[in-house]
């Protein structure tokens, strides 16, 4: 489906390492954490993210707060981010390709098995910029009560009218071409990493 100019895709993630961010444990997230912003920030398709408290730019999208499965873990901040896109095919084209692709690949090394989902979409008006909180209600509320338009998943999603949607799969490889375009030298710079 093409994307709906008056409206925009939000997505929020959330996931809990196995160890501290600045422990060997979880090196190789760290090493491939500005090559994935950099590949969203070159993806067809992306509109912005919030940026994290203490950084210059991009800047933060309200006061970063957690979901509820932070608890009991021992950590007072989690990986987790906030971004915008032009439809659900934009961003699946970036999750699962590229530069993003090769850090899921190796995310059962750095990040601890989730009880909850790993992401949470919704759609907001062109010009609406979602905050840290919005996403954190969108994904537990898709924990308690399931996919709906107010919050949903890849696995089940809705169109920006609020109707299950069926994902162009066709338009999903298209833009991956494109994507991989934009991403080579990326992409050959990830793969040379530490896991």
């Amino acid at each position: 489906m093409p994307a709906d100019a008056g409206r925009h895709l939000a997505m929020y993630n959330f996931g809990l390492h196995v160890s501290a961010y600045e422990s060997p444990a979880v090196e190789g997230f760290r090493l491939r954490e500005a090559a994935n912003f950099e590949a969203a920030a070159r993806a067809s398709g992306f509109i912005g993210r919030s940026g994290y408290p203490g950084e210059q730019q991009p800047s933060c999208w309200g006061e970063q707060v957690f979901p509820r499965f932070i608890g009991g873990s021992g950590f007072t901040t989690a990986p987790s981010s906030l971004s915008l896109w032009a439809d659900i095919e934009s961003l699946m084209a970036f999750t699962y390709s590229g530069v993003h692709a090769d850090a899921l690949k190796h995310a059962r090394h750095w990040n601890v098995r989730q009880s909850w989902p790993p992401l949470v979409l919704w759609w907001v008006d062109a010009g609406d910029v979602p905050e840290w909180k919005d996403g954190v209600e969108r994904l537990e509320h898709l924990h308690d009560h399931g996919a709906s338009p107010t919050a949903f998943s890849f696995k089940q999603s809705y169109g920006p009218d609020g109707r299950p949607q069926e994902i162009d799969r066709l338009r999903i490889k298209e833009i991956v071409a494109r994507n991989a375009a934009s991403q080579s030298e990326l992409l050959a710079h990830v793969l040379t990493l530490k896991v």
